[in-house]
């Protein structure tokens, strides 16, 4: 599957000191089933057009003047049908040359501290791999899962992608979880694994509490006993 992704760089420059202040990044891709649309700054995503709910998404907080004007989504619409309708001619005119393949790297991780039986969000983040696109999915105890999320990919500076896929979850002591990516530079696909395992406070502390406590006690009433010993033999 091949996936063109056309990326403009704009720099913004300090005319007295020509140096890089600011580094805007914009990217429009598609292949025969996947398209992006997204733009950014300094590595940060800014907004991003979203196909499946047909809406374009701010990524910005409110106080930070949001990108975004009447008719920005629909403008990534006509910008992706564009590419869409070229794809065939752009396949022919690069011949389909070998591409450089990157494995990606994943990693799975609670989103917030574990408590048994209160809500959380498990985290698969695959990051290193080009070409896109990347397949995650998720099983519980072996058990396929639906309902997970995926985000856009986001590019970095070294030319390779980052994808996260979240999953709301109620942890339960002993479920196993695992996300699965499947990424044409594997040989086979990579699973990571994730185990519902909560401490348990030790009872070591507690016990040495007590017998030093109760050591203590001992002690005190030996002392008391003694000394009424000494005093009546005065």
């Amino acid at each position: 599957m091949e996936l063109y992704v056309f990326m403009f760089m704009l720099a913004a420059l300090v005319s007295s000191e020509n140096k890089v202040v600011h580094e805007d990044f914009y990217m429009n891709g598609c292949s025969d089933t996947e398209k992006e649309n997204m733009y950014g700054m300094d590595g940060e995503e800014l907004w991003h057009a979203d196909f499946i709910k047909g809406v374009g998404v701010i990524t910005q907080p409110d106080f930070s003047d949001p990108l975004g004007y009447d008719g920005f989504y629909q403008s990534a619409v006509g910008n992706v049908e564009t590419c869409k309708a070229n794809l065939a001619v752009a396949i022919k005119a690069y011949k389909n040359p070998q591409e450089k393949m990157d494995k990606p790297h994943t990693s799975i991780y609670a989103e917030d501290d574990v408590v048994l039986d209160v809500e959380n969000v498990l985290i698969c983040h695959v990051s290193g791999f080009f070409p896109p696109p990347v397949r995650v999915s998720w099983t519980k105890n072996n058990e396929i899962l639906t309902g997970d999320s995926l985000s856009q990919y986001r590019p970095k500076d070294d030319g390779t992608y980052n994808i996260f896929s979240s999953l709301t979850f109620t942890p339960d002591e002993g479920d196993i979880y695992s996300c699965t990516v499947n990424h044409v530079a594997l040989d086979q696909p990579q699973t990571k694994t994730w185990e519902v395992d909560v401490a348990v406070p030790g009872v070591g502390p507690a016990v040495f509490c007590g017998v030093g406590l109760s050591l203590g006690l001992l002690g005190v009433a030996a002392g008391t006993f003694f000394l009424i010993k000494g005093n009546n033999c005065n």
